[in-house]
């Protein structure tokens, strides 16, 4: 596992706190493992898979780009609620692959099953127990169009397979979530506890994403577990809500990808009763906590925005509705203007003014209140009287930005996240298949 630890132990913490991990405890139900098949030159980890002895209830939220990829096709053909095995893949996106991008994962899950199923039986003492090939999901990413690996997966699986382990420590998660990295420069991992009773719940998370980043998801990745036992249509209803001010309330750069999805788990070992309903409080609490995991994942992806230096929170307030508190943040936060003055740490506030009028939406000039942080820039209609250059430069250089728009027009309110634009977001990109 190649990671270089200088790209996220900095001697400056930031203020957004996004940089620390979190150590996820062993979920029972759960084994894990993360292996090279050389997908890449360099012998990193680029293949990871996750295994539910007794099956898991899940659900998922997937990307709103009108093109998909083959993988995301596959597990929305199976329409299944309970899966026994994820399989994720890096460098390879199985994007516009076609017919051999469908057969890569028939091939793929054909072998997996196999091996599994033998796994089980002799687990379990010539007790026969057939893994179907559409127990099995799949995720992928990496580049878009070429060809999918069948071959160099397909003799990397039971490597993967009998890798298996039960005891995720620290370590084993880190690795996990470092093999599903592209161009990330760190893993990004998140953990809650609830007690319900004598009982705990564990709900631990992974993410992978650096750029491609947009509302309704675009090129990442994650997957939460828990092991409650929740069953799968209230674990979507509460996965689509959480999602909305979480992982579709992050941008870097406004595009959307082919393949992004989260999805979340339930093992079912820790029993909470049958047919809770979203309504009920230990649904409820559950709910607070999944909330917490998917903000945080989807922080740390904005945290690690390629060539990103500064975390940003664009606060909307005041607004006549949610909708338009929504489409005014996210045009602040998609400027690439707005985005490289903050990245040269200058408080140009009249281009916040700019995109807040290029949202299109109906706003009074007169009673927008604009704040850097704490200090007021602007209000009715002109630069505030307390407005301070040098305190506002200061500021600046903060590695957590807040821009605070009050509308003064309404009681609703939104939150997006972003990131500063550099030009080593350039020579990322530039250079991705290299």
């Amino acid at each position: 596992m190649t990671i270089n630890l200088k790209n996220f132990l900095s001697n400056k913490p930031k203020v957004s706190k996004m940089g620390e991990f979190q150590e996820i405890k062993p979920i029972d139900g759960l084994q894990v493992s993360s292996i090279s098949a050389d997908l890449y030159d360099n012998g990193r980890d680029d293949l990871t898979l996750f295994y539910f002895r007794e099956s898991a209830n899940y659900a998922t939220v997937t990307t709103t780009n009108s093109i998909t990829s083959e993988t995301l096709h596959w597990n929305l053909s199976s329409n299944k609620k309970s899966i026994k095995a994820l399989m994720i893949n890096t460098k390879n996106a199985n994007a516009f692959t076609g017919k051999q991008g469908i057969e890569g994962l028939d091939s793929v899950a054909k072998n997996l099953s196999r091996i599994l199923t033998l796994r089980e039986s002799k687990a379990k003492e010539g007790i026969d127990e057939t893994i179907k090939i559409k127990d099995i999901i799949f995720a992928s990413t990496g580049v878009i169009g070429e060809p999918f690996p069948t071959d160099k997966i397909n003799l990397n699986v039971q490597e993967l397979v009998d890798k298996l382990r039960d005891d995720t420590n620290k370590l084993v998660w880190l690795k996990s979530a470092s093999a599903i990295m592209t161009t990330d420069t760190k893993p990004k991992l998140a953990y809650e506890e609830i007690i319900i009773g004598n009982k705990i719940i564990k709900i631990g998370g992974i993410a992978k994403g650096s750029g491609m980043i947009a509302p309704n998801l675009a090129t990442m990745l994650s997957f939460i577990f828990t092991d409650a036992d929740i069953q799968s249509n209230v674990l979507q209803s509460l996965l689509k809500r959480a999602v909305a001010n979480s992982f579709n309330a992050i941008t870097v750069d406004n595009d959307q990808s082919t393949n992004d999805m989260v999805a979340i788990f339930a093992t079912k070992k820790i029993k909470i009763g049958q047919n809770r309903s979203l309504a009920d409080p230990i649904i409820q609490k559950f709910e607070i906590a999944l909330k917490k995991i998917c903000l945080n994942l989807a922080q740390q992806i904005v945290v690690d925005g390629e060539g990103a230096k500064k975390f940003v929170t664009v606060k909307i307030s005041g607004a006549k509705s949610i909708t338009s508190a929504k489409k005014i943040a996210f045009s602040v936060a998609n400027s690439p203007l707005i985005k490289t003055a903050i990245a040269g740490e200058d408080p140009n506030w009249g281009r916040i003014i700019m995109g807040v009028g290029k949202s299109g939406e109906k706003v009074d000039k007169d009673k927008i209140v604009i704040k850097f942080g704490e200090f007021v820039v602007a209000e009715n209609g002109k630069i505030s009287e307390s407005y301070d250059e040098k305190k506002l430069k200061e500021y600046m250089q903060w590695d957590s930005i807040l821009l605070d728009i009050n509308l003064n027009q309404g009681n609703d309110k939104f939150e997006c996240y972003t990131c500063d634009f550099t030009h080593d977001y350039i020579d990322i990109n530039a250079d991705y298949r290299n």
